[in-house]
């Protein structure tokens, strides 16, 4: 029986099987930022204990750092400072590669990442934050670790886990313009419900996932997470390739020419058996938007609330209903046409230069509406500097958006007593995550792509990015 691309990554990993469901795994690449990374450092050195491969770990600084632009490293998060004082003096004596605030390769891990060529196909990866399965859009196997997995692998270059199951999502069609990889994450964890991938190796593949740039892939993956996932991944192909030839930690020369025959042969085979399958058709799939406080409470751009007491589940009617109540939308109400008070554009899962690119079509000679703060925080200073070169940064400008610095900005700081939206504005974002308080107290978030992200922006209201695309963008 064949194997899957994920049994293909895990059996090359494994250095001992510990018995009782537990494995010893090698890890290829180890990122740090300055809030779990701080952590691990400090009881590396309480223990008086070494990072064994220091040229396998990378740092930088992206969760607590301001994006305001002329910012220092300071932060009006509490204890804040403190994180970013502890890991910018710890990092330095154990040899890791640190990308600074000053550093042009700065950024947001998950985005950084793959654009530096640290994460590749076929590798084992690990950070100490949720959405590490990001990079699985170039095919590797990662995930989020605590910080005592993370001590763990500094010290010794592995860590201890279970095996997951394995689960592949078959995309089927090709999508249709206006529509994107965050429509179609959105739709599968509506239709399969925020525990649809748990405990799986998510793979997603089918022939929507193979029309998409990485950029998309990476969106893809980045929420895998939210659904439950171990992890998210899809199998590296030509486009992996070309994406990440000549990046600056990515082989080079005849090391290159190896790397690309090995990762060739990580695609799953043809009779590889999963122990879940799950399927969703994109050819007729439209923008999705969120409605209340999980990624689960999604509707397509022209739905409507549903009705929580429609729900089978008591538990699922108890909890859409606290949603709604949140939210504060009545059922069977229009999603379109809801008045927002902000919007932002940023985070690990949008803010790469594809999205910065599809927004800025959006915006293009039109204005935010009156009383809406719209703000871009782009995913990397390197995304940053690009869109710059392009004239992005003009474009959302003139078009009324804030252009921040790169981090993790709005995406958590409201959650962790940063910066915010104001008490009870209603905003759209382009981010992962919308539970209650993420934005700030009592905001109401709701998720979405960055063009309709934009267009909402104009409109003053949640709105569908098709109705302000012009013929040249729909070609």
């Amino acid at each position: 029986m064949g194997r899957t691309f994920f049994e293909k990554v895990w059996d090359d990993h494994v250095v001992a099987d510990l018995g009782d469901g537990a494995f010893l795994i090698h890890i290829d690449r180890h990122f740090l930022h300055e809030v779990s990374g701080a952590v691990s450092l400090k009881e590396i050195d309480a223990r008086h204990r070494t990072v064994r491969n220091p040229e396998l770990t990378f740092g930088t600084v992206d969760h607590v750092l301001e994006t305001v632009p002329g910012r220092g490293m300071t932060t009006r998060m509490p204890g804040g400072d403190d994180f970013l004082r502890e890991f910018t003096e710890r990092i330095g004596p154990h040899g890791i590669r640190f990308f600074d605030l000053h550093d042009p390769r700065q950024g947001i891990v998950h985005v950084i990442a793959p654009e530096l060529g640290v994460a590749l196909p076929g590798m084992t990866f690990i950070c100490g934050d949720s959405h590490t399965c990001t990079v699985g859009g170039v095919g590797a196997f990662a995930w989020g670790v605590g910080s005592s997995d993370s001590e763990h692998a500094l010290a010794t270059q592995t860590v201890i886990m279970t095996k997951p199951k394995t689960l592949r999502v078959n995309f089927t069609g090709q999508l249709r313009p206006g529509v994107h990889a965050k429509d179609m994450i959105l739709a599968l964890i509506a239709k399969y419900t925020a525990d649809g991938g748990t405990g799986y190796a998510i793979e997603f593949a089918g022939e929507a996932v193979r029309s998409l740039p990485m950029d998309g892939r990476l969106t893809l993956c980045n929420m895998a997470v939210e659904f439950g996932g171990r992890t998210g991944t899809v199998a590296p192909d030509e486009i992996t390739f070309a994406y990440l030839k000549d990046r600056e930690f990515s082989p080079r020369g005849a090391d290159w020419d190896r790397a690309v025959a090995y990762w060739r042969t990580l695609a799953s085979d043809a009779d590889a058996v999963y122990d879940m399958e799950y399927e969703l058709d994109c050819s007729t799939l439209e923008p999705q938007v969120t409605w209340g406080t999980s990624p689960e409470h999604s509707v397509a751009i022209g739905g409507v609330m549903p009705d929580p007491a429609a729900s089978a589940d008591p538990i699922a009617r108890t909890s859409r209903q606290r949603a709604a109540d949140y939210a504060e939308i009545e059922p069977g109400s229009p999603v379109m046409g809801l008045p927002i008070t902000g919007a932002f554009i940023g985070s690990c899962t949008n803010s790469r230069i594809d999205d910065l690119r599809a927004a800025a079509a959006i915006l293009k000679g039109r204005k935010v509406a009156e009383g809406v703060t719209a703000i871009c925080s782009p995913g990397s200073t390197a995304t940053k500097l690009l869109a710059e070169a392009e004239g992005i940064d003009r474009i959302f400008i003139e078009a009324g958006f804030e252009w921040r610095e790169s981090g993790c900005s709005l995406c958590m700081s409201g959650a962790t007593g940063g910066e915010s939206f104001p008490r009870d504005a209603r905003v759209i974002a382009s981010t992962n995550r919308n539970f209650e308080d993420r934005q700030g107290p009592h905001v109401r978030s709701h998720l979405a792509s960055p063009v309709t992200v934009a267009a909402s922006a104009i409109a003053g209201h949640i709105a569908d990015a098709r109705a302000f695309a012009s013929k040249e963008d729909e070609q």
